[in-house]
């Protein structure tokens, strides 16, 4: 392990959506100001939905860089969540402006950066760039899952964000696969091949 305390560019790094049957899996990274801290930061899912949306806010205006990156459905399915995880880390360190000169990642695997990089399991819960980067993810992609359930109405995408809830799966017996569903998942996966076999 380095010492983290040479650097001063330190950008914290999660993703959310692994877990999800529909959408893309989306990562953030921040840079915090220490001039600037931000009381109350903790691991996204800890929060409410209304405290998330009031610290994302808050990160957007203090942070001395922020930025958010994606692996879209068509990735996911082709090189699987892990590596499609992994791909929208590094694409939201390399979009952060200025470039980070350490990487905090939560987890157990870092994503292939120009800067060094520590993985730390459960630090959302533990640092504090890591966890404005999971709230920054998550409001994020759950903004988008809300427009994607005007779009695709039915499914419930606002309330489940897509994960596989039995409200989910019940939708997804009744109405069929959409554009935004991982084919290489589990559940979406039989239901195609249970309409193949019909």
């Amino acid at each position: 392990m380095q010492n983290k305390t040479a650097y001063r560019l330190v950008a914290g790094v999660d993703e959310v959506g692994r877990g999800p049957l529909a959408g893309p899996v989306v990562a953030a990274a921040v840079i915090l100001d220490p001039a600037k801290p931000i009381a109350g930061l903790a691991d996204s899912k800890a929060l409410s939905e209304k405290k998330r949306e009031e610290l994302v806010i808050l990160i957007r205006e203090r942070a001395l860089a922020w930025a958010v990156g994606r692996a879209e459905i068509e990735e996911i399915d082709q090189i699987n969540i892990l590596q499609a995880s992994l791909l929208a880390m590094r694409r939201a360190v390399l979009a952060l402006r200025p470039q980070p000169e350490y990487a905090l990642i939560d987890g157990n695997r870092c994503p292939r950066l120009p800067c060094p990089a520590e993985a730390i399991i459960k630090g959302d819960a533990t640092v504090a760039a890591i966890s404005a980067a999971s709230i920054l993810a998550k409001v994020s992609r759950d903004q988008e899952m809300v427009a994607l359930d005007l779009e695709y109405p039915g499914y419930g995408f606002a309330s489940h964000k897509g994960y596989p809830t039995s409200a989910h799966l019940t939708a997804l017996a009744r109405h069929g696969v959409t554009p935004i569903h991982r084919r290489s998942f589990g559940p979406v996966k039989k239901y195609l091949q249970d309409i193949d076999s019909l």
